[in-house]
């Protein structure tokens, strides 16, 4: 049962492509494909990598609370990071981001998962807000509607409990301290511990008003980023929808691609998208075409980047194994020679 999060991802995919496909006119399907401008996805690429570019200085900014690391050190790792995500299952390459962090940079990898979760979870709001702002101008499809509605409940929640830790870290911290000695074995408490307080030291963003502002409006910049290259990408074919649909259809396809799936979030990227654009009277084959293109042109240029920084950085399948296998099963006793010194400061 070692791959049963491979084996679940595919059937989910599976579930979503069969709802991409359902209806499918193939002929119109391929003529869309062939007729397509794809000069379009040049300037697109150029937006997206802009936006990775961006993504790298909040991260930095995340972590400024342990260490300074230049953005050119920064930039290979997060690429490597996406890379990682889209040819592994379960968003590995998170781990795998801060697996490389850790091995370059000597920031302990609970440290600085607790900024990528943040990232994550800021970016969960900013898709919220899209919805929220869209919604006047571009109503929500109903079988989106409690999908909505319950990730919102959780980004909420989620957001309030990350705050009330990074608040309040000695209250919290006693009462986890509670928890570990009354359950947890003798030998196992004081590396649980460890990674408790790593795992704080990466909140110290959300102690900040002005920090969790300066992260919020970062996120909004970015996604609003991508969306340019949703709107660039449809250029390349024959139908046109407001920047508003293309927000909302952002919005909508990030929130599904929060559900397991394979890797590169087949089906629970196609699914969501395709339908989005039909609700606002795409042609399907058309929508299929679009989302497909606009699907590959998000996936490959990241991951062929990635995987030359990777054979730059001398990393190998076994670092991506390793970095996989940490998440499966988080081991607590890999972090034991981890150092982090907020005053550290990096070449």
């Amino acid at each position: 049962m070692r791959h049963w999060k491979l084996w679940l991802g595919l059937i989910i995919s599976i579930f979503f492509l069969g709802i991409a496909l359902y209806g499918l006119d193939l002929a119109h399907f391929w003529e869309a494909l062939r007729e397509a401008n794809y000069w379009w996805l040049i300037p697109g690429i150029l937006v997206y990598f802009i936006t990775v570019w961006v993504r790298t200085w909040r991260w930095q900014s995340m972590l400024s609370h342990m260490a300074r690391v230049p953005l050119r050190t920064l930039f290979p790792i997060v690429v490597i990071g996406y890379m990682g995500n889209n040819v592994y299952p379960a968003r590995a390459g998170e781990v795998l981001r801060s697996y490389v962090l850790r091995r370059n940079c000597g920031i302990a990898m609970s440290a600085s998962l607790a900024t990528v979760v943040l990232e994550r979870l800021f970016d969960g709001l900013v898709m919220l807000l899209f919805v929220a702002v869209t919604l006047p101008f571009a109503p929500l499809p109903p079988v989106f509607r409690s999908l909505v509605i319950g990730f919102s409940a959780l980004f909420l929640c989620a957001f309030l409990g990350f705050v009330v830790l990074a608040a309040r870290p000695q209250l919290m911290s006693r009462w986890y301290t509670m928890i570990v000695d009354r359950f947890a074995p003798g030998w196992l408490r004081p590396h649980i511990h460890g990674l408790f307080d790593r795992f704080i030291i990466g909140l110290q963003s959300l102690r900040s008003p002005r920090d969790m502002i300066t992260i919020l409006l970062t996120s909004t910049f970015i996604w609003l980023g991508e969306t340019l290259k949703y709107w660039f990408v449809m250029h390349a074919f024959p139908f046109e929808v407001s920047f508003l649909v293309l927000m909302l259809m952002t919005a909508i396809v990030n929130l599904f691609t929060t559900i397991p799936s394979t890797p590169g979030y087949i089906g629970t990227f196609d699914a969501p998208g395709i339908a989005t654009l039909t609700q606002f009277g795409v042609p399907h084959a058309i929508a299929a075409g679009y989302t497909l293109v606009l699907h590959v042109a998000l996936w490959l240029p990241i991951t062929l980047l990635g995987a030359w920084y990777m054979l730059r950085q001398s990393l190998t399948w076994r670092d991506l194994d390793r970095a996989a296998a940490l998440q499966a099963q988080s081991t607590p006793n890999i972090e034991t020679n981890d150092t982090v010194n907020s005053q550290k400061v990096l070449p």
